[in-house]
């Protein structure tokens, strides 16, 4: 991936972080989009990529990130879009125990964000005829998850979108879209749900574990890089077994 600038929202930690490093490694130039700025900066400084600090649910924040990087690295082609929330923080609840905010807080990160932020890439990237784009979704968005409604739906709406979009940028150029959907891998965004809920999850998993972020950034190099050249609208599982179609 050398020469290759890439872009890893939520990249200040766990998946997002082994995925900057990665790519970083690769060659690629990395931005490390994140809405705190400690982690943002000290994964940046460490892997010799760009900080880029906002909320990817601001446009304003987006024009000026997206522009942060442009103006320091060049276009952008390779977009992670990995920035996530499972819950507001204590809210695994039935679907009928729910209140409006917990679904606006989840699905306005989980999937207008990553909306706003393909949508501040792609011109380029149909411009120059080149991109990857690869988002995160999660097993939760084929099979449901109980308690975890908003999760679940925002991350089918994830796969979807991919699917949508990598349609829509046919015969605009090499520009493929992906995503990839894992299984309970063990980041900090599990802080935001019980244990039980987290046992419930790990119980379906045959291999017995939780999945590490460096086997997900190893997939997410893959799709990311221009080997993946005949492959685009697939959801690829990370999930120790779990899912198996």
């Amino acid at each position: 991936m050398d020469g290759k600038v890439a872009v890893v929202t939520g990249g200040g930690q766990g998946i997002g972080e082994a995925i900057c490093r990665r790519l970083a490694g690769a060659g690629a130039k990395v931005g490390v989009f994140d809405m705190n700025a400690d982690s943002a900066n000290r994964v940046a400084r460490e892997i010799g990529g760009v900080p880029l600090v906002g909320d990817l649910t601001k446009e304003a924040d987006l024009d000026r990130v997206f522009g942060e990087i442009a103006a320091q690295a060049g276009p952008v082609d390779v977009l992670v879009n990995n920035a996530g929330v499972a819950s507001r923080k204590g809210r695994d609840v039935p679907i009928w125990e729910s209140v409006r905010e917990d679904w606006e807080f989840v699905l306005g990160i989980n999937v207008t964000g990553l909306v706003l932020c393909c949508k501040a890439v792609l011109p380029s990237m149909i411009e120059r005829k080149y991109g990857r784009i690869v988002n995160i979704a999660s097993i939760a968005g084929k099979e449901g998850n109980p308690k975890m409604a908003p999760y679940s739906a925002s991350k089918a709406a994830v796969i979807a979108l991919t699917k949508s979009l990598s349609k829509e940028l046919v015969g605009k150029g090499d520009i493929c879209v992906n995503s990839v959907a894992p299984a309970v891998i063990q980041t900090p965004i599990l802080d935001q749900l019980d244990q039980s809920q987290i046992n419930m999850m790990l119980s379906k998993i045959p291999l017995g574990r939780t999945g590490k972020p460096d086997e997900v950034a190893a997939l997410v190099h893959f799709l990311s890089s221009s080997d993946c050249s005949f492959t685009t609208g697939f959801c690829f599982d990370i999930s120790g077994g779990r899912a198996t179609y």
